[in-house]
């Protein structure tokens, strides 16, 4: 297959309590358990990827900005940011690789607050409401955009 491309995933706010935090909501799995699947994923696509999980918005920005010119592909949930960080808007909008916008849960099921995202008109597309297995489809998604 060739070069290995390259694909950050990263994870917003509160997704570091994944297993404790509503698991009515987001299941059992922890991040690592969401993660390594999508890795186990990407090994066999010839996918290098990274992860970052941040509650600041702020670093989520400057990880966008660092993946410029270095990275293929990014994978985003940006937690309750998707609603209103028109920053992360911006950086995404300057990186030129696919994006594809993931949650684990269904925004459209949820708060009405939940159903804008300042990320979605940028992304080539949204994953959301498949659990643990979203980061896995975004992978198999990306993979698929690079191709």
């Amino acid at each position: 297959m060739g070069d290995k491309r390259r694909v950050l995933v990263i994870s917003g706010p509160n997704l570091n309590l994944l297993g404790h935090r509503e698991p009515e909501i987001y299941g059992n799995d922890t991040l690592d358990d969401v993660v390594g699947e999508a890795l186990q994923a990407a090994e066999s696509l010839n996918l290098v990827v990274s992860h970052e999980q941040t509650n600041s918005s702020s670093r989520m920005v400057e990880a966008i900005h660092e993946a410029r010119g270095s990275i293929d592909a990014i994978i985003i949930n940006p937690g309750a940011f998707t609603h209103y960080a028109w920053s992360i808007h911006d950086a995404l909008r300057a990186f030129d690789g696919p994006i594809v916008e993931v949650h684990l849960s269904n925004p459209k099921q949820r708060e009405e607050w939940r159903s804008s995202s300042v990320v979605a008109p940028l992304a080539s597309g949204t994953i959301a409401g498949f659990g643990r297995h979203g980061y896995r489809l975004a992978i198999l998604a990306v993979s698929s955009l690079l191709d």
